[in-house]
């Protein structure tokens, strides 16, 4: 999962909650003591969730179904497309107040330096209603795959994503129903 889906599974918590899921990705190692209580709980409800995508079988079997050479790099471009099915799920009054919300929590927090010059951009940028286009979706794991040593193995997935669209929408919506069911901080 990526910003968007993090951001909704945690809407039922505090803006440092909130916070925390989105900054995750950009904090490493186990000691949290330097953050806010409820910003660790939620770099640690994060962390939950991408392992509990990492390990399910449909995800699993989206993975498998990746071309041979970039099957390594899969679960990368299927976290930015889970962004993209839940926004286009997700009603428009919902998903945009949640994106406005995730926008307003991030305004004025200082990032993790892994983060520090992608979330100015994600917020001016408008990534996360920007999810909803396809096409920004592709463009996206692309741009992930630049900042990779080496080849563009994501941007190779993208014709992958475009073929097995249909497939990965009904994944998308199996996945998504069991981890809402086990994960979802709802409101």
């Amino acid at each position: 999962m990526n910003f968007l889906a993090h951001g909704w599974l945690a809407r039922g918590g505090t803006d440092d909650f909130l916070y925390g899921n989105l900054i995750a990705d950009g904090v490493k190692g186990r000691d949290l003591d330097a953050w806010a209580a409820d910003v660790a709980r939620g770099i640690r409800h994060h962390r939950r969730v991408d392992a509990y995508v990492d390990a399910h079988p449909v995800v699993r079997g989206a993975r498998a179904r990746a071309p041979t050479p970039q099957r390594r790099y899969a679960g990368i471009a299927l976290d930015l497309l889970w962004d993209h099915f839940l926004a286009r799920h997700l009603l428009v009054p919902e998903r945009d107040a949640l994106v406005m919300r995730c926008y307003r929590v991030l305004d004025g927090r200082v990032a993790p330096h892994r983060l520090e010059a992608m979330m100015p951009a994600l917020v001016s940028q408008d990534w996360l209603r920007g999810y909803a286009d396809f096409a920004f979706t592709c463009r996206a794991v692309a741009g992930v795959g630049r900042r990779i040593a080496g080849p563009n193995h994501l941007a190779r997935l993208v014709p992958w994503m475009e073929r097995d669209y249909a497939l990965l929408a009904r994944d998308f919506a199996s996945l998504w129903d069991d981890l809402e069911a086990t994960l979802d901080v709802a409101p």
